[in-house]
Parts: structure tokens; C-alpha cells; sequence
């Protein structure tokens, strides 16, 4: 682990400019940079950096953040690799935190492992060209499946020798301890010499489970006879082996995968991503197939972003995965509707993630590997755009034929698609949602707002009872309050929140001069001096005023958290966040392509924000009250329509009537013209 004392030299150290200027020829404008972005195709300049505030920002595409985040953008890094790099870079000497022994030997057990893993897949791939079997068996199995030479190269497809031990008498011989073959799921050890003849390979796992403390005596490769997939994760090293044995025996099992070991955890790793993470992050969009030679042979088709769960169920993890390099997913289905109709936990689970799912189904009898096979490059890929859907649309369709006229089981669909609209964490992609879904059932959009905010009611109390007094939780709660406005259209005060945040991040350690409580000889308030931070958190504060937008709500917590330090943050903090939505918002909040020339010396003069920022402020609390207002107003009047009894009427008249009086004093103070 590197240690926060590091991490802090090196952001600063690294120059964004520098660092960006390694990729981009990079042009003066004003007190900014300026070249064509490197994240998207443009001809005409839309990439800005930023060398005072240390960030880069582009206005074509959205992507910004500081000079680690763009190494982590650019070459697909992870956090800590982009931080070695720099330091690097920057002859910043990292000292990782000392290590126990214990913590070594892990460290060296894992590499140990990566190690014969790696000799494992040169040996595979060696005896498809070296070996009589090998080449007739293996290579056979390969070209008859149509991969041609530079796949197999590319995906380092190899073969296992059916000679029980081929492969571990050769690791042995060559110096490779039996103890890391083991570890690495490549041998199996058993305790005589009835087991080690008895096996056909569909239990091996399942011994190695529980004989891992014994004092073994023999051994057998566990995939001998087979074909070989290797398994990589991200970054290109070989982590595990998938092994397709090509006997007909019933009895034998068809695939053998690598047991889970101390660098391969199956729940967070997607066949193929390291060859398709460049793809994945240039198309923005990532698809899901099952199997391995679906992701073969769709690379060869020319649809390079495409990666596999390997034949088991989706998880958090593999999701995850995805989203480091995308926020889409189309999950690509052959026409098996039993095996579809299972899967659909694993959709839910990508809109759980906050990410967006398509979904794709093969004609009757295809699926991904053969489909690819029969059509052309462009026919494939017309195939796949053609014919996605969104999930609402695909799961309605394959639902609707079991639903056919009976309202019962009708009734139960919407319930089911609304359950999984209902996981989407943005408002705004639930609403979209919600109208496809109206659109489709024929159903009242109010009736499906009504299902949708109980099931989401639901999931928060369950939530609440675990933590109640967590910053989420009051998230969860304040988001969940404003759902129904937001889903019907009422007026939101998200752009005036937007503002405030803006006001923040830019200017809240700044200083301005107020009015106190103590007054002078002359009975007149005495002026203070404060931060325009906390000028913004009394004002809210005071009229109870609470920010609805989750991430918003989420930077004005952590201000007020640090006043209460006695510390006033500023944008540095948030644009080196270790929350990337947070760190994304800074960025964009605090970026402009616009800088003003020097008018001074042509005698026109011009008046900055920073020059004002009291009157900036209180105009920005203003309008937030009174679109605040507004809201409150409109609630009113909903329920006023629904005719309450007399004395609850009056009631609402009066409280309507003094929000309306309330209103037009903020319209005033904004100098907004109200017509009567």
C-alpha cells in the first residue's frame, strides 16, 4: 500500500500539463491549454487543461479530472499503477508500508503462482505445434472451429497432453515446485494410488477441496486430455485456465475451470477483458456473451469490445469490472429463453450498478460463436445495432407471450419490470423508464409512480433499520421524498442546488464582509469578516433549506462536516476525491473554456464574479428559496384539487397565500418583474 504522505508529493508534483503533454500538443489560450482531446475524435479543439487550477477538462466529450486520472484514463491504468507511474516520472521515491513476514510470504506465494501460470500457458501453447497430439488433436479442434492462426496465437490457445502427468513431470523437471502447482489449480495431489487411477476429471475439484491439509504422495495434471482457453485479468497476466476435454464420454465433464486460488477469484473476472478494455473504453460499450470461443470468435469477426462471465451467473464484481472502462453493457443471448429468463438477476444487478443494459437475442439455433461465423464483419455488427433493446422493451416482449390475456399474470409482469426499474439509482433514467413501460403495458404512468415509490420506500426502511443514521441512508431518504416530483415533472430546484455547489467549490474559502450581531456607538451592525462557505451553510441552515440532489447534497455535508473543524475546504480537495462521481463534478464545476482578455488597456472595463461574490451568493440563495417555494406552492395546489374537508381548505389557502407573499419578496430581491 503507498502511503498517503506519498500519494500527497506526488499530486504535488505532477504537473497536469506535463503529464497530459506527453499525449497532447498542447496550445496557449489565455491562462489555459488548449489541443484536440485524446479521448475522442474532433478536428476542432475542444480540450482544455488547466495548469493554476491542475486539471484537464474536455467540453466535446465530458472526460476531465487531475493528472492521475488521466493516466488512468489514457493507458487504462489502475489507481496505485498511475500512481507509480508518476512517481517515476517524477523521481519520487515511494516507500510502501513495511511488510510482516507474513504479509511477504503472501506477496511471494502470489507471484509464485502468476510465475507457473505463465510457464503453464507456454507449455499449452507450445504443444499445439511441437507435439504429434497436440497438433492433431488440439490444432485440429481450433481449425475445425474456423479460429484462425493469429486468434490462436493472439488468445494463446494451447493444449494439455492426454498422459495423466505430462504437464507436471515437465513443470517438475523443469524446476517448478510441486507446492505452487497445486496452489495454482494446475496439479492435483492425491493420497494413494486408487484415487489417482479412479478420477475421470468431473470430481477432481471437488477432491482437491478435501484433501488441501493432507500429506499427499502422488499427483495427476488436472487438465490433461484438453484443450486449452488461458484466462487473463486486466493487465495481461495469465490468472487461470478453462479446459475443453474433446473425449464424448457422458461421464466426463466437458469444461474443467481453474479452482479459485490466491490470484484468480472467478467473481471478479471476465474472460477476454484485457484483449477488449481498449475497445470497451473506445466504443463505450461492452458485450456480454457466456462463453469463451463466443469471445473468439467475435474478435475475429472484428467485434473486439466483447468479454464472458465464463458460464457462471454475473456478478457485482464482473460489473465493476465493466464499469472501469464503460457504462453500457449489451448482454448478447442465444435463443434459449429458459437460460435468458435466469439471467435476469444479473441485469438487475448492472441497473443496481447505476449502469445501462441493452440486451440482444440470437435467432433460434445461433448463438454468438456461430452467428459470427456465418455472417460477415458488417453484417455482424449492422446485426448487433439493429437489434438491441433496451431491457424494458426486451424483457415485455419475451414475457408478454406467458402473459397473454390474463390480467393476473399481467399485473404480476409490471410488478416484476417495475422491481427492476425501481434499483436504477438516477431519477431521471428511472423516469425514461417509467414512460417506455407505460408506453408498452398501455398502463397509467401515475400508477406505475405509485408501485415504483413503494418498492423504493420498502428498500430504504429495510435499509434504515441497518443504519439510520448513516450519511447514505439520509441520501437514500431525501432522494426518495422528492421522487414523485421529480418523476411528474414538478418544478426542481436542481439547477439553482447546482449553483450553490458551483458558488463552493470555486469560492468558499474566499472571505466576505457581513453584518454582525453587536452594533457600534452608532447602533449600527458592526461588519465581520467570514467565509463565503459559511455565509452559504447559515443561510441554508437557517431557513432549513436541504439540497435534493444526492451528490450535491453529498459535497455541502462534507463542508459543513469540515466547518465544524474549523477548516474550510476548496476545490482541490474534491477534485482529487477518492469518490469519482464527486471528483467528476468538481472538475466540471470548476472549468470554463472561456478566459477575458485584458479590456483594461482599451479602457472597457468588466466586473468578475470573484469581484462580487456577496451579491453572488445571496442572488444564488434567492432563487434556490424560491424555487424551493415554488415546489412547496405546487404541492399545495395538487391538494387543493383533491378536495380536502373545510377546515384543512383553509388551511392550505392561508399557508398558499403566505408562501405567495414569501415568494414575491425573494422575486424582488432577485429583481424579478411579478405580474399580478
Amino acid at each position: 500500500m503507498i502511503p498517503k504522505e506519498d500519494i500527497d508529493k506526488i499530486f504535488e508534483a505532477a504537473r497536469v500539463e506535463e503529464v497530459v503533454g506527453d499525449y497532447v500538443t498542447l496550445k496557449k489560450r489565455g491562462v489555459n491549454l488548449i489541443g484536440l482531446c485524446p479521448f475522442h475524435d474532433e478536428k476542432t479543439p475542444s480540450f482544455y487543461v488547466s495548469p493554476v487550477k491542475g486539471i484537464y477538462k474536455c467540453f466535446g466529450c465530458g472526460k476531465g479530472g487531475h493528472a492521475i486520472n488521466f493516466m488512468m484514463e489514457k493507458e487504462l491504468m489502475s489507481y496505485p499503477d498511475a500512481l507509480r507511474h508518476l512517481a517515476k516520472k517524477y523521481n519520487i521515491q515511494i516507500t510502501e508500508e513495511e511488510q510482516t513476514p507474513e504479509q511477504l510470504q503472501s506477496q511471494n506465494d502470489r507471484e509464485s503462482l502468476f510465475v507457473v501460470s505463465s510457464y503453464a500457458q507456454k507449455k499449452f501453447s507450445e504443444n499445439l505445434y511441437t507435439t504429434d497430439e497436440g497438433k492433431s488433436v488440439g490444432l485440429g479442434y481450433f481449425k475445425e472451429r474456423g479460429f484462425r492462426e493469429d486468434i490462436i496465437q493472439k488468445f494463446q490457445l494451447g493444449y494439455s497432453l492426454s498422459k495423466r502427468t505430462a504437464f507436471s513431470d515437465s513443470a517438475i523437471k523443469e524446476g517448478y515446485k510441486l507446492e505452487y502447482l497445486v496452489k495454482a489449480g494446475l496439479t492435483i495431489e492425491y493420497k494413494n494410488e486408487n484415487e489417482l487411477h479412479s478420477g475421470n476429471g468431473e470430481n477432481e475439484e471437488k477432491r482437491t477441496e478435501q484433501e488441501e491439509n493432507l500429506q499427499l504422495s502422488k499427483y495427476a495434471d488436472r487438465f490433461w486430455g484438453r484443450v486449452m482457453f488461458p484466462v487473463h485479468n486486466a493487465t495481461g497476466r495469465v490468472i487461470a485456465f478453462g479446459g475443453r476435454t474433446l473425449r464424448t464420454d457422458k461421464k466426463t465433464a466437458k469444461y474443467i475451470n481453474s479452482p479459485e486460488t490466491a490470484i484468480y477469484h472467478k467473481s471478479d473476472v471476465l474472460y477476454g477483458i484485457f484483449f477488449a478494455k481498449k475497445e470497451i473504453n473506445s466504443q463505450d460499450n461492452c458485450f456480454l456473451v457466456e462463453g469463451y470461443t463466443d469471445v473468439i470468435s467475435m474478435f475475429q469477426a472484428g467485434v473486439e469490445n466483447v468479454v464472458a462471465s465464463s458460464g457462471t451467473s454475473l456478478t457485482v464484481g464482473q460489473i465493476k469490472l465493466i464499469r472501469r472502462f464503460t457504462n453500457n453493457i449489451t448482454i448478447l443471448y442465444d435463443g434459449d429463453s429458459a437460460g435468458i429468463k435466469a439471467s435476469f438477476r444479473g441485469i438487475d444487478l448492472i441497473l443496481e450498478e447505476g449502469m445501462n443494459v441493452k440486451v440482444l437475442l440470437f435467432p433460434d439455433g445461433e448463438d454468438p460463436d456461430s452467428y459470427s461465423k456465418r455472417v460477415n464483419s458488417e453484417e455482424l455488427k449492422a446485426f448487433i445495432k439493429n437489434n438491441s433493446k433496451d431491457f424494458i422493451s426486451f424483457k415485455t416482449n419475451l414475457l408478454m407471450d406467458e402473459v397473454q390475456n390474463d390480467p393476473i399474470k399481467k399485473a404480476g409482469l409490471i410488478k416484476e419490470i417495475v422491481q427492476s426499474i425501481a434499483l436504477i439509482p438516477e431519477a431521471i433514467y428511472r423516469s425514461v423508464y417509467v414512460k417506455e413501460c407505460s408506453r408498452i403495458m398501455d398502463m397509467e404512468e401515475t400508477i406505475l409512480l405509485n408501485e415504483l415509490n413503494k418498492i423504493r420506500s420498502k428498500r430504504f426502511n429495510e435499509k434504515s433499520h441497518q443504519s439510520s443514521k448513516s450519511t447514505e441512508n439520509t441520501i437514500i431518504s431525501e432522494e426518495f421524498k422528492i421522487e414523485e416530483k421529480k418523476q411528474v415533472g414538478t418544478a426542481s430546484a436542481e439547477h439553482q442546488e447546482r449553483d450553490i455547489i458551483r458558488l463552493l467549490l470555486n469560492y468558499g474559502n474566499k472571505n466576505v464582509m457581513v453584518d454582525g450581531e453587536e452594533t457600534d456607538v452608532d447602533n449600527k451592525p458592526i461588519q465581520i469578516e467570514i467565509t463565503l462557505a459559511e455565509l452559504i451553510v447559515h443561510e441554508l441552515e437557517n431557513d432549513g433549506i436541504v439540497l435534493e440532489n444526492p451528490l450535491y447534497k453529498s459535497v455541502f455535508t462534507e463542508f459543513v462536516q469540515h466547518l465544524g473543524k474549523d477548516k474550510v475546504l476548496d476545490y482541490n480537495y474534491f477534485i482529487s476525491h477518492e469518490n469519482i462521481a464527486i471528483c467528476a463534478l468538481a472538475v466540471d464545476l470548476i472549468s470554463s473554456p472561456y478566459s477575458l482578455a485584458k479590456w483594461e488597456q482599451h479602457s472597457i472595463y468588466t466586473t468578475l464574479e470573484e469581484n462580487i461574490l456577496k451579491k453572488s451568493l445571496y442572488n444564488a440563495v434567492y432563487a434556490l428559496k424560491s424555487r424551493k417555494l415554488e415546489m412547496m406552492i405546487h404541492d399545495i395546489q395538487k391538494r387543493l384539487k383533491e378536495n380536502p374537508a373545510e377546515e384543512e381548505l383553509i388551511r392550505l389557502m392561508q399557508t398558499q397565500h403566505q408562501l405567495l407573499e414569501a415568494k414575491k419578496t425573494f422575486n424582488a430581491l432577485l429583481g424579478r418583474i411579478v405580474v399580478k
